[in-house]
């Protein structure tokens, strides 16, 4: 499984999205104008990387055959 770059891929781009929500939960808990516009877009490249994410597990399970 690990050998499988499409694996590999995969799980970089899964801990991106957590690091990516962590930081945006943080920014959060400032309580200032310029943090909530951060947080903000921090929230919108997760939701990319999310999309990205998903299209990535679509991809790693057609190429193992569904099974």
């Amino acid at each position: 499984m690990f050998s499988d770059p499409v694996f590999v891929i995969l799980a970089i781009v899964m801990l991106g999205v957590v690091a990516i929500l962590g930081m945006g939960i943080m920014n959060f808990g400032k309580g200032t104008p310029d943090a909530a516009k951060r947080s903000n877009k921090l929230m919108q490249l997760r939701i990319v990387a999310q999309a990205v994410a998903v299209l990535l597990i679509l991809v790693f399970i057609m190429a193992r055959g569904g099974n």
